[in-house]
């Protein structure tokens, strides 16, 4: 999982490559709405990709974690269907469902039944090299998500020169991310991490709370500004020293979400002293994101030594999937 980590950057270049050199052949149907569907590490990059093209896309665009789909589901859809190995269940149901619907299918995988269905029925694939860790590869799922959408023509490719940006941001960052890493994992060690961010990084800090339960084997939670001021927020009522926060912060946040944070901060501290503000890097949301993503990813890993465990086995996952295979 180190190397894995340490090769991000190596990733998404060979990401932005595959996306290049891959064939789409155009659709003539009016694309209305797109879902991408997809689950734990394949799924994360349909939400972190429908955050990041919001302010361009020019129709709708959800993420889909389920066995099913949105009615709304029609020959007007673009389906996405993102699975690294191509045999995750749920994401082959939704895959069956939409081929029903008549939807415009585009598959990212490695292989598996995926891949030999999208073969058969001639829709458009990206094959993305297999054999790893599905979380360990989101450099090539996130950056093929980027490249569907702009070759559908729903978002412009700005994205590419931000990519390389952000390439060039974590390779210079290198050394400054992991020692940062490293000190955000003391502090959550032995602790319930409370992650928080403003809404716009939801997607950052849902991949965060999968590493730390994937790669860190440990429980946490997540929840985003201003929402949480509406609910969570009353529920900080106990000293609880077990509990450490981590604030996930923007320059670029709205004003008001940078006063709702430094008003809760001091609440916080009321019922823990274990609270860490992380600020991002780069200059566009694609460069902050994926400067976070890469520091999470290290903060789990340090998390997982620290703890003393193996951090890439997932043996109560393949357990679950054994037993519904019976």
């Amino acid at each position: 999982m180190k190397t894995l980590i340490e090769n991000f950057s190596n990733q998404l270049n060979e990401g932005l490559e595959i996306g290049n050199s891959t064939e789409i052949t155009p659709t003539t149907t009016e694309i209305n709405n797109v879902v991408i569907s997809g689950l734990g590490g394949s799924g994360i990059g349909g939400t972190l990709v429908s955050q990041l093209t919001s302010n361009q896309s020019i129709c709708p665009i959800i993420a889909n974690n389920g066995y099913s789909l949105p009615e709304f589901v029609g020959e007007n859809t673009l389906l996405i269907i993102c699975s690294y190995s191509g045999n995750t269940e749920e994401t082959i149901s939704a895959m069956n469902i939409g081929i029903d619907k008549k939807a415009e299918i585009a598959c990212i995988t490695s292989g598996g039944k995926i891949l030999d269905k999208a073969n058969e029925l001639g829709f458009n694939n990206v094959v993305i090299p297999g054999g790893m860790p599905p979380r360990s590869c989101l450099g090539y799922s996130l950056t093929q998500l980027f490249f569907l959408l702009n070759k559908y023509g729903i978002i412009d490719n700005t994205y590419i020169s931000e990519i390389r940006n952000s390439i060039g941001l974590i390779e210079h960052k290198q050394d400054e991310i992991t020692n940062e890493a490293k000190e955000i994992a003391d502090l959550l060690s032995h602790k319930t991490p409370v992650i928080y961010s403003s809404s716009e990084y939801e997607g950052m800090v849902v991949r965060l709370r999968q590493q730390i339960n994937e790669n860190s084997k440990m429980l946490c939670w997540h929840h985003v500004f201003p929402e949480m001021n509406h609910n969570e927020l009353v529920g900080w009522r106990d000293k609880n020293e077990n509990l450490a926060i981590l604030l996930f912060r923007d320059n670029d946040d709205h004003p008001q979400i940078k006063k709702r944070m430094d008003i809760c901060k001091p609440i916080f501290q009321k019922y823990t002293p274990n609270i860490m503000e992380v600020f991002s890097k780069g200059s566009s949301m694609i460069e902050k994101t994926i400067y976070f993503i890469h520091l999470g990813d290290w903060i789990s890993y340090f998390l997982g030594i620290n703890r003393g465990v193996d951090i890439t086995e997932v043996n109560v996952i393949d357990y679950l999937k054994s037993e519904l295979a019976k």
